[in-house]
C-alpha cells in the first residue's frame, strides 16, 4: 500500500522533475522539497510560519540544522551577522489588523534566549506591522500604522465624496470591530536603548506632485473598501542602504516603491504607478494596465550592486502574468530584470501555464551568486529562480502548520501556515561562523530523494516546456 500511495503522488512531481520549466501549482498535495537540480544553491534556507511558533533554518534538502522557540506565532524572522535571529512575532490583540499587524520585535541569540525585545503597540494610536530593517549599526527600521482622525484627514486636504473614498466620521466596519479615522504609516528607527533615533512619517509629506502623497490618491473600493478607507498607504518592507544613506520601502496600497533620503527625509524617486502623481494612466478595462507597473508590492531589498528587488504580487493586474518580481536600477529608472510566474506551466495537464501566485505579502531576496529566492505567502511556496535564464532550480512547499509536520496538505487545510518571506543564508554566512550545523535536529519530507528511490512507471511522460512566444 506504500507503494501504490507513493506512486499515485508521484505523477505530478516526477512531471516537474523531468521537465525545467514546470512546476507544482496544487494548493492541496506533497509538502517539503519538491524539486532540487544540480545547480541549484548550496546553503541555508530561514522559515518562519505564521502559525507557528517555532522557526526553522533547514538546508536546501530538507535537513532542519537549528530552531527557535517563542511564546508568539511569526509574522517574520531574519538572520543577523552576529548569528542572532531577528523576529516580528504576532500579539494577539495587536490592531488594528488591516493584514500584517504583529507589534512585537524579538531578538533571540543561537540558544533561543530572548536577548532584546520592543514592543510597538499602543491600543488606539499605534501598531507595528510587516517587516523590519536590522542596520548595521544594529538599530532597527519597524513599520508602523499611527492613528489620525477624521477631521486631521479633513484638515490634510481629503475630500470624503472624491472617488468613491470610504473614510466615514462614524469609522469604518471591519467585522466586529468599528475602525475610527484614517491610519497612515511611518517609519521608526529604534536603539537597542529602546529609543526612537529617526522617524519618517506619511502625514509630514501629504501633497501633491512628485515628491509627495496624495491624500486623494488611493486603491478604487471595488478592490477592498478598506483601502480607500483607514487603511491608505499600507506600507510592507523597508530597506536601508549604508552605501547611499536611502531608504527603499513599499506601499501595496498605492502600488509604489519609494526611495527616501535617511538624511534629509526627502521622497526622491518613485516607481510602479504615476498615476498617483499626476503623471499617468491609471488601468481600465480587461487587459489594460494603463502606466501602472506594481500590483500589490512587497519586500524592497537593495542588491550589492546598488538596484532594489521589489516582489510584485500581481493582484488586480488586468493582463494578468502571476506573482512575479523585478529588479530596479532606480538611478537609471530601468528594470534589468523581471520574472513572472508565466514563465511556468502546470505540472499537470489542466493549465497551460503556472498559476504561483499570492494575492498577499510574499518576497524575493537576491542570493549570493545572483540567482533569486521568491515566496509565496499563499500555499508557502518557496522557489529559486536563476539569475540567468530565469529556470527554476529549486522549490519547496513548507510541511509546518501549527508547529507540525504535515506530508500532505490534505492534513491541515489548503495553506497551512503561509510564510512571509524565507529567507536565503550562504554556507559561508558570517553569522554562521562557530556555529554547529552539522547536527541535523530532524528533516522534513522530501520529495525528490522518496521518488528516486521509488520511480513512477515510464508510461507517463513529462510535460515539455512552454514554447518561446506562448506566454
Amino acid at each position: 500500500m506504500r507503494r501504490i500511495g507513493l506512486t499515485l503522488l508521484a505523477l505530478g512531481l516526477t512531471l516537474a522533475l523531468s521537465a525545467p520549466a514546470s512546476a507544482y501549482q496544487a494548493f492541496k498535495g506533497p509538502l517539503g522539497v519538491l524539486q532540487n537540480k544540480l545547480d541549484a544553491t548550496e546553503g541555508y534556507v530561514l522559515i518562519a510560519p505564521q502559525n507557528c511558533k517555532t522557526t526553522y533554518l533547514m538546508d536546501k534538502d530538507g535537513n532542519v540544522v537549528h530552531e527557535w522557540v517563542s511564546k508568539y506565532d511569526a509574522f517574520y524572522a531574519e538572520l543577523l551577522p552576529n548569528g542572532n535571529l531577528a523576529r516580528h512575532s504576532r500579539l494577539p490583540e495587536a490592531g488594528p489588523n488591516f493584514g500584517g499587524a504583529a507589534g512585537l520585535i524579538e531578538e533571540f541569540n543561537w540558544d533561543g534566549e530572548v536577548v532584546w525585545s520592543y514592543q510597538v503597540y499602543e491600543e488606539g494610536v499605534r501598531v507595528g506591522h510587516h517587516t523590519f530593517e536590522v542596520m548595521p549599526n544594529g538599530n532597527y527600521m519597524i513599520l508602523v500604522w499611527e492613528y489620525k482622525s477624521y477631521e486631521d484627514a479633513l484638515a490634510k486636504g481629503m475630500d470624503p465624496d472624491y472617488g468613491g473614498r470610504c473614510l466615514f466620521k462614524d469609522g469604518f466596519r471591519m467585522g466586529k470591530n468599528m475602525v475610527k479615522g484614517i491610519w497612515p504609516d511611518y517609519i521608526m528607527e529604534v536603539n537597542h536603548d529602546k529609543k526612537v533615533v529617526w522617524e519618517w512619517h506619511v502625514w509630514d509629506h501629504i501633497g501633491t506632485g512628485y515628491n509627495q502623497i496624495d491624500i486623494n490618491r488611493f486603491n478604487p473600493p471595488e478592490h477592498n473598501r478598506a483601502y480607500a478607507g483607514p487603511d491608505w498607504t499600507h506600507f510592507n518592507g523597508v530597506s536601508y542602504n549604508p552605501k547611499t544613506n536611502k531608504v527603499a520601502v513599499t506601499s501595496r496600497n498605492l502600488s509604489e516603491v519609494y526611495v527616501i533620503d535617511y538624511a534629509t527625509g526627502e521622497l526622491e524617486y518613485r516607481w510602479g504607478n504615476p498615476y498617483n502623481y499626476g503623471q499617468g494612466r491609471r488601468p481600465s478595462n480587461q487587459g489594460d494596465n494603463g502606466d501602472q507597473k506594481l500590483f500589490g508590492p512587497h519586500a524592497p531589498d537593495w542588491t550589492v550592486e546598488g538596484n532594489i528587488t521589489i516582489l510584485d504580487n500581481g493582484n488586480q493586474r488586468p493582463n494578468s502574468v502571476g506573482t512575479g518580481f523585478v529588479e530596479l536600477d532606480y538611478k537609471n529608472d530601468k528594470v534589468v530584470f523581471e520574472w513572472y510566474a508565466n514563465k511556468l506551466r502546470t505540472m499537470d495537464r489542466s493549465a497551460a501555464r503556472s498559476n504561483f501566485y499570492s494575492a498577499y505579502q510574499s518576497g524575493v531576496n537576491k542570493m549570493p551568486n545572483g540567482n533569486y529566492l521568491i515566496t509565496a505567502t499563499t500555499g508557502a511556496h518557496i522557489l529559486e529562480i536563476s539569475g540567468k535564464d530565469g529556470s527554476l532550480l529549486w522549490e519547496f512547499v513548507s510541511p509546518w502548520s501549527k508547529d507540525k509536520i504535515y506530508k500532505t496538505s490534505s492534513g491541515h487545510g489548503q495553506n497551512g501556515g503561509g510564510i512571509h518571506r524565507a529567507m536565503f543564508y550562504a554556507p559561508d554566512f558570517v553569522g554562521f561562523k562557530g556555529k554547529d550545523l552539522s547536527t541535523v535536529l530532524y528533516s522534513v519530507p522530501n520529495w525528490v530523494v522518496q521518488l528516486n528511490q521509488n520511480p513512477v512507471p515510464r508510461h507517463w511522460v513529462p510535460l515539455t516546456p512552454l514554447l518561446p512566444g506562448r506566454y
